[in-house]
Parts: structure tokens; sequence; C-alpha cells
């Protein structure tokens, strides 16, 4: 059965250094009787996961009979969720069939807390607690379509927060690596996590988490051919770049607080040895506000 370590740091750290956390049993323990995810009246998801398995897109209520027939998902959502699709389509946030089945696959709803489901798939950012927010779904589609993830591809995720995303990329690779700051977020989104797997989203398994500071990455399990940051700093952090795998690629919001470009960054290697670094504004030029990178490398 699958295990994710929680790597925090003291004092929590100090108590539960030598735990492993089976996510679809032990990390309620970690304070999921405090978090704000009484889950809605879902049915389990009533077949296993099959990565050759796509819904299908020819109309609204083909997708909604499918995801209601596979995944158990409940049909309001699941409407919101098409529509949603299409404006992104339409905004060219999303242009890639596998992150297209990526999009439709991962249920929003289930990571943006009871007082926000009826907002769970409107355009904007919306606040999970603990100082932070959930990005909106065309940023978070934009952003990961630019990364152009391939299954088997090794991801890193800096700023877990709501689950969200890596339950985003889980969907395109087996390979996802997140780092979350803030103990209880990240204990409150495991917990989550443990939930969503017991009701068969054995995607989620795929997922291996750490309480940390991203700013600093995860060397033990680098190089990483795709990294996608979800807050903002005014540089690339220098540890992440050499995480990086050659040729890798990573997005991250550059700039002052709150106004953050979102730069593709392409570690770029000559015949020579010699590294470089290509950039480019995913939004040409358009000021993409984020929450602040935290941590103590300030």
């Amino acid at each position: 059965m699958a295990t994710t370590a929680l790597d925090l740091p003291a004092p929590l750290g100090a108590r539960m250094a030598s735990m492993d956390f089976d996510v679809t049993r032990r990390a309620f323990l970690l304070g999921a009787a405090s978090a704000p995810f009484a889950a809605p009246a879902f049915a389990n998801v009533p077949a296993p996961y099959d990565w050759s398995a796509s819904p299908p897109r020819e109309n609204r209520a083909a997708f909604v009979r499918w995801m209601v027939d596979n995944r158990g998902e409940d049909p309001t959502f699941l409407g919101q969720r098409w529509d949603r699709l299409q404006q992104c389509l339409a905004r060219r946030d999303l242009w890639d069939e596998a992150d297209i089945r990526a999009f439709l696959m991962t249920p929003r709803e289930r990571f943006v807390g009871d007082e926000n489901l009826g907002r769970a798939y409107e355009w904007h950012h919306l606040d999970i607690g603990f100082g932070v927010t959930i990005t909106g779904p065309h940023t978070v589609a934009r952003m990961t379509n630019t990364l152009a993830i391939r299954r088997g591809e090794k991801v890193l995720e800096i700023g877990t927060g709501s689950g969200y995303q890596s339950a985003y990329l889980a969907n395109l690779t087996p390979e996802v690596f997140t780092i979350e700051i803030i103990p209880p977020l990240a204990a409150r989104t495991r917990a989550l996590a443990a939930r969503l797997i017991g009701e068969g989203y054995e995607e989620y398994r795929a997922i291996r988490a750490r309480v940390a500071d991203g700013y600093f990455g995860w060397e033990e399990h680098a190089p990483f051919d795709k990294i996608i940051v979800t807050c903002g700093i005014d540089h690339i952090p220098p540890p992440l770049l050499r995480q990086l795998a050659p040729d890798g690629v990573m997005v991250i919001p550059v700039g002052p607080p709150g106004a953050q470009h979102v730069i593709k960054a392409t570690k770029a290697t000559a015949a020579d040895g010699t590294v470089s670094v290509v950039r480019s504004d995913i939004y040409g030029g358009a000021i993409i506000p984020f929450v602040p990178f935290t941590g103590g490398h300030q």
C-alpha cells in the first residue's frame, strides 16, 4: 500500500520525524476533523483508474453521463466543469489533449472548501484559509499546459495549497512531488487526499508530499523534468533551477508582490555543456497576481 512521507519542520517534525503516513488511513490524524471540507454526497468512484480512459467531448450531456457512470461525480458540478472547459478552450488556456483530459478528470469542487462550493468553477482564485488561495481554473490550466507534461515525467510542485494542482498533475503523470511550507495546511490537504483515495481516486496515490521550504526544492528526488511554482517571487530560485533536468521547463510567477508575470523558463544545455535559461512570458506581459513565496531564503 502506498505511503506518503511528510517531512515536518520542528517542533511538529521533532514529534513525527520517524513517521510515514498511509494516506488512505492515518492522514486523518493530521487534522481532518478541523478541515472545512465536509464532502458533499458524492458516490465512490465505481471503476479503477485507467490512463487510456477519457470522457467524451462531443457534447455536455455525453460528458456528464460518462463521468457519472465512470467517476460517480455530481452532475451539477460536472456541468459547471464542462462549461468552464469551453471558456478555457476559447481563451487558449488549454490546447493539448492530455491537459484537456486532466482538466475534465479533476473534481475542483472537492478542493475549494464548503464555503466556496457554489463558486468552485468561477474563473478567479478563492480563499482557502491560512492566508493563501486556490488559483483560478484558467491560470492553472494555462500554467500546466505550458509545461507540456508527458506521462512518466517527474514533476515538482512548489506550494501544495488546496491540493487541486497536485490532483490535476496526477492525471498527467504518475510522478508527482509537491512541497507545502504551512504544516496545518499540508496536514489538511493530505487528509483530503486520503479521503479521496478512499473513495476510489486511485491516481492520487502517485502524489508524494512533504512539508518544507519549497525555495530549496527536493534534492533527493532531483532532477525534475518539469517544475511548477504556484506562489510569486522576484527571482527564479537557484536551487530549483539546479534541480531542473537538462531541457526541463519551469513555470513560475516572477515579480514584485501582487504584480507578477508568469514566466516559462527552459533550461537549455549547449553542446559544450554551457547552461542557459530561455525565458518567455506566457501571458504576453499581463500581470497575474499570486500569493507571495515565503520561507527562510528571505
